[in-house]
């Protein structure tokens, strides 16, 4: 897949949007206790994250195994309390909400998970794996059901719909399960799709097939979606707008374009060195992946966490203070000292 990108027009009616998510301050904690018994630290998955997500707008949240994407992923579902900070849906603070308010909630947000096998039931077939979300969210008409369920699986271009109802997960290929997850994220009717790796179990020549039907789904529903990867050649046929992330933090924000054309910070540069299919300009101006591994989140660096693996490192700068966020250009932000 080609790092070319589509030309996506996200300036127009940018100020004129309503904010649908607000993560303000997020951090997620997990403590460790040392044999079950004292406190012996914390994993600081995320520590500091602030981002904002219009209606109707897709952004991509990229960053290596280990970064903190799942952990905020999982927060933004609800499966996750924040330490602190809020992460706010529609002008509501999710850790207020009361048991049937969290309903309300899940039945606006849609998850499509990574491994679409392990996230379909093996013993129910696809009637009732769609069926399911609609019994838990109140749909009681068994008609309505029923119609939801067709519209759905239409939407996914699976058909016709009656040889798909009666099958059973392993009687269909690793692309038609995505689908069928798809359908069941898209059921509810959500406003926000939360697609952590959707394609990072598929076959290469699936992925933009899934890719375009989710962006197809994204402009006709107006859905707001968080796109989760470790993969920069993905991104340009879905996201408007990259969030990069390292350690726990936001380390680069912008639009599509500035990020690939014109990256700012070390780590995102060393993510596009890695993309599997770079384009020219990037493939001639950042050569070297730089060496080690992404640090202990116990116990992470002092100042820039990129710092022990950064060649541009300001010696008792990025080593002692962390950085504040630079916007070098309208829109393009980056926490790195080399901007100040």
């Amino acid at each position: 897949m080609s790092l070319a990108v589509k030309d996506i027009d996200t300036e127009k009616n940018e100020n004129t949007k309503k904010v649908l998510l607000t993560i303000d301050d997020l951090h997620v904690w997990f403590e460790l206790r040392r044999f079950g018994f004292g406190h012996a630290g914390n994993v600081k998955a995320v520590d500091g994250v602030n981002f904002k997500v219009n209606e109707g707008e897709a952004i991509a949240i990229v960053g290596e195994s280990g970064c903190g994407k799942s952990s905020l992923m999982k927060t933004i579902l609800g499966l996750y309390k924040p330490t602190k900070g809020s992460v706010v849906f529609d002008d509501k603070n999710l850790t207020e909400l009361n048991a049937k308010e969290m309903l309300w909630y899940h039945s606006h947000v849609g998850y499509v998970q990574q491994d679409p096998y392990g996230a379909l039931a093996p013993f129910m077939n696809i009637g009732k794996i769609l069926e399911e979300p609609l019994i838990i969210g109140g749909i009681k008409d068994k008609q309505e059901r029923s119609v939801r369920i067709r519209r759905a699986l239409e939407e996914v271009k699976l058909g016709p719909v009656e040889d798909f109802l009666p099958k059973f997960p392993h009687m269909l290929s690793g692309g038609q399960q995505q689908r069928i997850v798809i359908a069941r994220a898209m059921i509810m009717g959500p406003k926000f799709l939360v697609a952590d790796e959707p394609v990072s179990m598929l076959d290469a020549s699936v992925r933009v097939e899934i890719l375009k039907l989710l962006r197809g789904l994204q402009e006709s529903h107006n859905l707001s979606v968080i796109y989760i990867t470790h993969d920069l050649s993905t991104v340009s046929y879905f996201a408007e707008r990259i969030f990069v992330m390292y350690a726990g933090n936001l380390v680069e924000k912008g639009k599509v374009r500035q990020i690939l054309d014109n990256s700012l910070h070390p780590y995102t540069q060393a993510l596009l060195t890695g993309t599997s299919e770079p384009d020219a300009k990037n493939a001639k101006t950042f050569k070297e992946i730089p060496p080690g591994e992404p640090p202990s989140l116990v116990n992470p660096p002092t100042g820039c966490r990129f710092h022990p693996r950064c060649s541009k490192i300001i010696a008792g700068l990025c080593d002692v203070e962390k950085p504040l966020e630079f916007e070098p250009e309208p829109g393009h932000l980056v926490s790195c000292w080399l901007y100040k």
